[in-house]
């Protein structure tokens, strides 16, 4: 099979969560095509994987590239937040994860192959839906959001500084008729930013469509409850790796593992500590680990890929 996504830091992830011989739950949160768990599969023969997806399409891509492992591979269709929310309030004994990992980038599937209108470079329907259950895509948000909120919007997920002439600009344009595909928008941004803006080192609608990617399928509000989750979930001294590929996701990641790694969560202003607290995490890495230089020129994507790491105490 035709392969779209190369997995970011294959290497550094089978090092900081490598197992030993005896058995082994690796819970893949975030599958994709299954490449890194098709290396821990490969590397690990006593391991077995659990991988999640919100994406029945890729995730079916992922099931063709495992089915030489057999049974040692279970796939499931849902998103990741949805997944811990349901293993940690089920009343069942089932066996719980030793290693936990998420890769928070979205697969170049969807922005080659899925037709899902994630690219400005290709002209496709605006819906950037990871799950197409949900009811709200990316047209319904650009066709009915007032102007500030929309402004808001591309801001916050975009960090856009031109965020709010953008949104004057999509307001005006939906006036006459509703922006539909992805060409169009991202030809409507590249118009309404400043000249000098549109020389820059990326495309000037990148950030709006990550900001409308992103609130489609509130994908900061999953990743935090999900972490959570996914620390409650994990046996201790069992290890949680993640990959972000943006500032957004990362501080997310930083902020949990830190404080999930102090002892004391009392208030600052107060000179002793009351709360007897004790560690969840002791971080691993204590500053994200970046893709190589090799690994940079070979696979672009890996570019602003960022790996933190913990065990749970």
């Amino acid at each position: 099979m035709d392969i779209s996504h190369a997995s970011v830091l294959p290497e550094e992830v089978l090092h900081y969560l490598a197992v030993d011989d005896t058995e082994h739950l690796l819970l893949d949160a975030t599958v994709g095509e299954g490449g890194h768990s098709y290396a821990f599969l490969e590397r690990f023969p006593n391991l077995r994987v659990i991988g999640l997806d919100a994406d029945s399409r890729i995730l079916g891509r992922a099931r063709e590239r495992l089915a030489r492992f057999g049974d040692r591979v279970e796939l499931l269709h849902t998103w990741f937040d949805a997944h811990f929310e349901r293993e940690l309030s089920a009343e069942r004994d089932r066996e719980r994860p030793t290693r936990i990992l998420f890769d928070l980038g979205v697969s170049s599937f969807h922005f080659k192959a899925s037709g899902g209108g994630f690219s400005f470079r290709e002209d496709e329907p605006l819906d950037m839906r990871l799950n197409h259950d949900e009811s709200e895509d990316a047209a319904d948000l650009v066709n009915s959001l007032p102007q500030d909120e929309l402004a808001a919007l591309i801001y916050r997920y975009g960090e856009e500084r031109y965020s709010r002439r953008i949104a004057g600009a999509i307001v005006r344009r939906r006036s006459e008729s509703p922006l539909r595909s992805s060409s169009e928008l991202a030809d409507l941004v590249y118009h309404a930013v400043p000249a000098p803006y549109r020389r820059g080192r990326i495309h000037p609608a990148t950030r709006t469509f990550q900001a409308l990617r992103i609130a489609v399928n509130q994908e900061l509000e999953r990743i935090e409850r999900a972490l959570a989750g996914a620390i409650d979930l994990l046996v201790p001294g069992g290890v949680i790796g993640v990959i972000a590929f943006h500032s957004l996701e990362d501080r997310i990641v930083k902020r949990m593992f830190r404080e999930k790694s102090r002892a004391c969560t009392c208030p600052p202003e107060m000179p002793i500590c009351k709360c007897g607290g004790v560690p969840v995490l002791e971080l691993i890495t204590r500053k994200p680990v970046f893709a190589s230089e090799t690994e940079r020129e070979q696979n672009p994507a890996s570019r602003t890929a960022r790996l933190r790491v913990a065990r749970k105490c």
